[in-house]
């Protein structure tokens, strides 16, 4: 069984790109939803979308929840790096660039994204954050030198807190990351001007 078993995913190859785009999805997603979406934010790039394993009601998740916003750290921690090795071994397996793997992570997705970057930070390159919230508060910041992170987030979001959203984005400047964050006129959905700023957000990553 390779390693890559140990999640349900699909994964595109590049057309003409180094870049790996890690997809990740929100509460009740699964590997193909957000497809689309990595292929509107880069044409050309490497598709990596794997399946949360967490069941809350029957829809996928990455990690447990205890209720909306309260997040079991512990499970949330084994989680992180759980998807985190499973990176790894997609790289390897695939023949991939390590040091171009960029998350893209949508609601829940875009938290695991968080704490990989916090926990792992060798993983990714940068991460593009859709209507994220902050996921843990690390012991110790790693550093975040020469990463970037884009925050997209929306004015009139009931699920998540600005002030939340904003220790987050203040924890990864403290960190070194180069961050972006853009406040939306929407509430958790995901919209097309969403995509269209981080397109030309990550058009300009190297």
């Amino acid at each position: 069984m390779s390693a890559t078993d140990t999640f349900v995913h699909r994964f595109v190859p590049a057309e003409n790109s180094k870049r790996t785009l890690l997809i990740l999805h929100g509460t009740g997603g699964n590997e193909d939803d957000l497809l689309p979406v990595g292929r509107m934010l880069d044409p050309e790039s490497a598709l990596l979308s794997p399946r949360g394993k967490v069941l809350e009601n029957g829809a996928p998740r990455f990690f447990r929840r205890l209720r909306e916003g309260v997040f079991d750290e512990e499970d949330l921690i084994r989680r992180a790096h759980e998807l985190a090795d499973f990176v790894v071994e997609a790289v390897k397996e695939n023949g991939l660039d390590a040091s171009r793997v960029v998350a893209v992570g949508y609601s829940n997705g875009a938290n695991i994204a968080s704490a990989m970057m916090l926990l792992r930070p060798e993983i990714l390159r940068g991460a593009v954050l859709f209507r994220g919230q902050t996921p843990l508060v690390p012991e110790k910041l790693p550093s975040l030198v020469a990463r970037a992170v884009y925050l997209s987030s929306g004015k009139f979001d009931p699920i998540v807190d600005a002030e939340n959203v904003s220790t987050l984005a203040q924890m990864f400047v403290k960190a070194g990351a180069e961050v972006t964050h853009k406040w939306q006129e929407s509430g958790h959905e995901l919209s097309r001007v969403d995509i269209d700023d981080a397109r030309e957000w990550l058009a300009r990553l190297a």
